[in-house]
């Protein structure tokens, strides 16, 4: 059995998920979730229930049997006297350095607690196909989405992410993420628009007014405003339906174009991913697309 930890957003879930279900494939194990942390952690929720995925949820007890060390009394007594924090597992694995691949996840043995953001496909890229089946949405498109797939798939269509909110509302999140500027998009744009006859750009956002009044495109432009937060894996459905992309600093646009199945597709992608310099992103973005 893997443990597969899942907290953050969607983009974050899917990740976690993609990396334990790696492992758990490969050793022919069982593949359980621990959806814990959403109890503490209010501001997302466990969102991957509505994908194709080995959806299976792991116990408390099954938790604790692979994160919390095993003591003696005399060795419990000692760090209760101390008051030394419970030491983990040998089994509990956490990631060493976030945004950095390490090839040693991939050979961990059965029965392991994987806690990390694995943001890397490196962790998943042998079972892609696989991945991309399970990332597919359960129900099928209705109603504007349904009509919007229809257009997407009729023009040179190109998604457009902007993040924005927390990035620009928490200072915390500001000085780690910091924002895509407008300079990065208008130099997409036109790099895509030298390469694609007649371009047709649709656009994601979580400030989509921002986006309308400040992101003025000289091309036929559509912002996708109607899902919500809600309904995120809907527009992400519509994102990989694009035949081209041009992300944001998120890995909700990271896996809008990953999960594309054009294999033409042009995917351009900020060169300076984090705002902060504590880490070094470079497994994050895949060799085969731009960084503008």
């Amino acid at each position: 059995m893997i443990i597969a930890r899942l907290i953050g957003g969607l983009g974050n879930q899917m990740f976690q998920y993609a990396a334990g279900r790696r492992l758990a494939r490969m050793l022919r194990v069982k593949l359980k979730l621990d959806i814990s942390e959403f109890d503490k952690y209010t501001l997302r929720t466990y969102d991957l229930g509505v994908f194709n995925i080995q959806e299976s949820f792991a116990t408390p007890e099954e938790v604790a049997a692979l994160t919390v060390r095993k003591q003696g009394i005399v060795e419990r007594m000692i760090g209760w006297i101390l008051r030394e924090p419970a030491r983990m597992a040998p089994t509990y694995i956490r990631e060493k350095e976030k945004f950095h691949f390490d090839p040693d996840i991939l050979n961990l043995p059965n029965n392991v607690y994987l806690e990390g953001s694995w943001q890397s496909e490196k962790y998943f890229a042998d079972i892609g196909m696989i991945i991309r089946q399970e990332f597919t949405v359960k129900t099928p498109p209705v109603g504007k989405n349904k009509e919007l797939m229809k257009r997407i798939a009729s023009y040179e269509s190109v998604s457009l992410h902007v993040r924005r909110r927390d990035y620009v509302s928490n200072p915390r999140t500001n000085r780690f993420h910091g924002t895509c500027d407008l300079d990065y998009y208008f130099r997409c744009v036109e790099y895509l628009a030298q390469i694609l006859e007649n371009p047709q750009f649709f656009v994601f956002s979580d400030e989509p007014e921002w986006v309308r009044h400040n992101l003025r495109l000289p091309h036929p432009t559509t912002v996708v405003d109607h899902n919500g937060i809600d309904k995120a894996y809907e527009d992400l459905r519509l994102m990989s339906q694009c035949k081209h992309h041009i992300i944001a600093n998120s890995t909700f646009s990271w896996w809008g174009a990953w999960l594309s199945q054009n294999p033409e597709r042009i995917v351009l992608a900020p060169k300076g991913w984090l705002r902060s310099h504590d880490y070094d992103p470079r497994d994050l973005i895949p060799d085969r697309w731009i960084k503008m």
